[in-house]
This record gives structure tokens, sequence and C-alpha cells, in this order.
């Protein structure tokens, strides 16, 4: 049992399968009925599902508002990684603080205000993944550019996302770089898999200064190339960003969204009246 277990993690824990997952949310997503809508819905929908939950310690309306987030991350079919990323963060971090609190004199009457804190943070944080994985780097820029938002802050967001792969091919060569001069631990028995595994996490700790030199060095040739073809006249010609911004559309689809979102926050904020009245 143990070892199928240890073999199914030396399987995930791989720079492939990182970067797959990587790659897959920012731009595998293209089909999904959350992709499909119009960036500038997803951006307000994104200010609201954002920024509320921050304001609000109501238990009951926080988790209707987390089960409705919940379902839109669903439907945009975000990468198996980001979710085993945004679980461990959340929860950890509440449990770290319970820990805490129990050993500086709490009881269990700090579950409350940390349900609450848990709810906002997860709340928030699948607002986010659902709009980040449901926009390509071109429609969320203009999106962004729609709002008057400046032109440089909408590229810098639109070229983080355009890095990415340059990101993972640069990681991937400096691990198999050092792969080449150095020696993995064998990984035959269980306590090998755990040295294999620490191996891997400390090599991919070691890669990070070289990672950020020779990306530095590859996008100083991309934004040289950016400025040779004129892209900063093309973000501010209003006769060129109007053609651009032509694509954007909203129709019934995005209609049928923004309705159920707003019926559905009504509902979560009625839910403490109707259970007072009930």
């Amino acid at each position: 049992m143990i070892e199928k277990i240890s073999e199914n993690v030396m399987d995930k824990v791989s720079i492939d399968f990182l970067r797959d997952q990587v790659l897959k949310n920012a731009y595998g997503n293209d089909d999904t009925p959350i992709a499909a809508l119009d960036p500038r819905v997803l951006l307000l929908w994104y200010l609201f599902f954002g920024l509320v939950p921050w304001f609000l310690n109501d238990v009951a309306v926080l988790l209707g508002m987390f089960a409705f987030t919940a379902i839109t991350t669903r439907m945009a079919r975000v990468a198996p990684l980001v979710l085993f990323v945004f679980a461990l963060g959340v929860f950890s971090q509440t449990g770290y603080m319970f820990v805490a609190s129990l050993l500086f004199g709490g009881d269990l009457s700090t579950l409350a205000p940390l349900l609450v804190l848990t709810l906002k943070v997860a709340t928030v944080s699948l607002a986010s993944i659902t709009v980040f994985s449901g926009l390509d780097p071109d429609r969320l820029s203009c999106g962004l550019l729609w709002f008057g938002c400046p032109e440089r802050l909408s590229f810098s967001i639109s070229f983080a996302y355009r890095i990415l792969p340059i990101l993972m091919e640069e990681l991937q060569n400096i691990l198999l770089s050092y792969r080449m001069r150095g020696r993995a631990p064998e990984h035959d028995t269980v306590m090998g898999k755990i040295r294999w595994i620490v191996y891997q996490v400390k090599t991919i700790v070691q890669s990070f200064y070289p990672l950020m030199l020779n990306t530095a060095k590859r996008s100083r040739t991309t934004v040289e190339a950016l400025e040779l073809k004129g892209y900063r006249y093309a973000s501010t010609n209003m006769k060129v960003l109007k053609i651009k911004l032509s694509t954007l559309h909203a129709g019934p689809r995005e209609a049928l969204f923004a309705a159920v979102s707003v019926a559905w926050a009504a509902l979560c904020f009625a839910a403490p009246h109707i259970l007072e009245v009930l």
C-alpha cells in the first residue's frame, strides 16, 4: 500500500507534470463556459466576488458565496495542481492559526472567527482562479483597456501570461543541467523515495537564481522585438485601439451569467433573514 502511494507521488512530482498543469491552467481552458464569456463581464463579476467577502462576517452569506465560486471554478475546469495548492494554502494556514490560538490559551470558540476568515480567503481565491483561468492574455488585456487601464499595466499583465512558457522551458533546461552534473538518490525503497523528493525540491530551490537571470535575458530580447513592431503605438492610437476592442461583445450568455450571479448573491444576503423567520 505504501509503495503504491509512493509510486503515485513519484509520478506526479515531476517537472513535466508541473509544466503541463501550469500551461493548461493558463492556456488550455479556451473551450469552457467561463472562457466563452466577455472579459468585461468577468472582470466586473470578479470585482464583486473578490472584494465584497472581505466586508462580510455572516457565515451563511459567506458559505453561499463560497459555494457559488466553487461552482464557477468547476465550470472553468481549473487544473488539479492549482486546486491542490489552493486547498493546501488556505486550510493549512487556518489549521496553523487554530493550533497557535490553542497554545496561547484559546479554546474551541476560536473556530467561529477562523471559519469566517477561511470562507473569506477561500471565496476570493476561487473567484480569482475562476476569472484568470478563463481569460487568455489577449482577452484579459482587451478587457482592461476597455475599462481605461493604462496600456502599460494591461500589457504587463498580458506579458506575464506570455512569459510562462519561457519560465517553464528555462526551468526544465536548468533542472536537466543539474541532473547531468549530479546524481539523484536511489528510490527503490520508501526512504529512498523520500530522499529523492527532498533532492528534487532542493534542486528546484537552487535553480531559482539562474532561472531569473536567464529569463531576464530572454525577456529583454522579447521586449526589444515588441518595440520594433510598434506595440506601444498600437495600444495608444485610438483607431488601432478601437479595432482591437471591436472583438468584445456581450450577448445573452453574459446576461444569463450576470442574472444568475445577482440572483445568487441576493439569495445569500436574504438567507440569514429567511432563517430567522423560520
